[in-house]
């Protein structure tokens, strides 16, 4: 039966700032290097191995799926990368640490930011130090000013229905390597949790999650891998 791999990133160097990062490209840390390898050699010793890989177009994600694939000695499979899997836009939040953010607006309006389902944090300031308007990676995409979980949803999802399920569909086992926030999408959606508790659900960076498939397409239910 096909089964799917989803992996956060390992530790970012915002990770490790406690910094809002979102859209914004930002390099893993040691740890995150350790963490993605880590994830490979897990999937080697218990004998799951990707045939099919799938990230987002920011390094901290792409660096993860390929340390990870290197060490269980896949680094070959077919690879795509899509700005759809990218991290929320955290808006106007991008760059800030969060603690000096929250003495700022105070604790409970940066939790609605950071874990409400479909309250937004305020909008990127255009031309500023973190517009991605002139990145050559999204060239003729709308980029986001900001986002809420539910605006990533409704990105992630038509992607995963048209492009990553019929990969599971032909028997692949598929690798997703993302973020917390577009890997939240996934697992609200494959595990049918509601809006209020996916507020809740922390992905961690570096444990690849598992899900196996029915021949009807069907997920069963989420395990990490190291408890496999």
């Amino acid at each position: 039966m096909p089964s799917l791999i989803l992996v956060r990133h390992g530790q970012s160097q915002w990770n490790l700032e406690n910094r809002f990062t979102g859209w914004w490209d930002v390099d893993l840390t040691d740890k995150g290097v350790a963490e993605a390898t880590a994830a490979g050699e897990l999937l080697a010793a218990k004998g799951l191995l990707p045939t099919v890989a799938f990230t987002s177009v920011q390094k901290r994600a792409i660096k993860t799926l390929h340390l990870a694939l290197e060490a269980c000695g896949r680094l070959w499979i077919p690879e795509t990368k899509d700005w759809r899997l990218n991290e929320r836009h955290y808006g106007g939040l991008t760059g800030l640490d969060k603690a000096e953010t929250a003495a700022k607006h105070g604790d409970e309006q940066v939790k609605v930011w950071r874990r409400s389902f479909d309250v937004p944090p305020p909008p990127l300031e255009a031309n500023g130090p973190f517009d991605l308007a002139s990145d050559p990676r999204y060239a003729g995409i709308a980029i986001p000013a900001t986002e809420s979980l539910k605006l990533t949803i409704e990105r992630v999802l038509p992607y995963w229905e048209s492009t990553i399920l019929p990969q599971l569909g032909a028997g692949e086992t598929v690798i997703v390597a993302a973020h917390g926030n577009s890997l939240r999408a996934l697992v609200k959606h494959l595990s049918g949790i509601s809006d209020a508790d996916i507020t809740e659900l922390e992905i961690p960076t570096g444990q690849p999650i598992v899900y196996d498939f029915d021949t009807q397409l069907v997920p069963g239910e989420r395990h990490y891998l190291k408890d496999r």
